[in-house]
């Protein structure tokens, strides 16, 4: 097993959670939206497990490049 990290791909702040830790996810499931310039833009899980940490909370400010997310796969 192996953990796998998931990154943003934009500066902005998180809207809404759609997966919590401990959560089973599919390749290309949403798990979290992020909310950018008054769009909204989902982060996609890019392997299956299971989400093993979110790393930021509703409303916090995320970069690009930041790691959000732990899969472990």
């Amino acid at each position: 097993m192996t953990l796998r990290e998931i990154k943003s791909e934009i500066t902005g702040s998180l809207w809404k959670v759609l997966k919590v830790p401990g959560d089973r996810v599919a390749e290309d499931d949403p798990l979290m939206i992020l909310e950018s310039m008054k769009m909204e833009i989902p982060v996609i899980a890019d392997a299956a497990g299971i989400l093993k940490e979110l790393l930021v909370a509703e409303g916090e400010s995320v970069s690009e490049g930041q790691v959000v997310a732990r899969i472990e796969t």
